[in-house]
C-alpha cells in the first residue's frame, strides 16, 4: 500500500462501556525518518457497485463521519480515508456532488485500482 504497513485488518473502536464496536476496514502506519515518527491512518474501503452511485455516496459518507468523529476521540493519532474504485473517481467524485465534499474537506480520498490493486490516487 504505498509504504504503508497494514497493522489492523480490521481497525477495531471499542466504545466506552465496551456495548459497541466498530470495525474500520484497514489501519495502516509508516515510518517518517525525518520525524522519527510515524503518520499512522485508517481507510474504509467501499466498492460503488450498487446499482445508485448517489445512494452509495451517501452511505460511505455516513459511514465515514462515524468513522471520523469516533477515531478523534479514541485514537486521535489516525487520519481516516476513504477508499474507493477509480471508476468511482472519475465518475460521482467528478461530478459536482463530489467535488463538494471533496473541496468542503468532508472527505479524505484515496483511489484504487481494483483489478491491479494499488493506489492511484490520495487526497491530503
Amino acid at each position: 500500500m504505498d509504504g504503508w504497513t497494514i497493522t489492523h485488518d480490521p481497525l477495531h473502536i471499542r466504545l466506552q462501556g465496551g456495548r459497541r464496536n466498530l470495525f474500520v476496514d484497514l489501519g495502516a502506519e509508516r515510518l517518517i525518518a525525518a520525524e522519527k515518527g510515524s503518520e499512522k491512518i485508517a481507510v474504509e474501503i467501499k466498492s460503488f457497485t450498487g446499482p445508485s452511485d448517489v445512494r452509495e455516496l451517501q452511505d460511505a459518507v455516513g459511514q465515514y463521519v462515524v468513522y471520523a468523529r469516533l477515531l478523534q476521540r479514541y485514537q486521535p493519532e489516525r487520519t481516516l480515508y476513504l477508499a474507493v474504485p477509480d471508476f468511482a473517481w472519475r465518475g460521482i467524485f467528478a461530478e459536482e456532488i463530489g467535488q463538494v465534499l471533496m473541496e468542503d474537506s468532508t472527505l479524505r480520498l484515496l483511489a484504487f485500482d481494483p483489478d491491479r490493486e494499488v493506489i492511484v490516487q490520495w487526497t491530503r
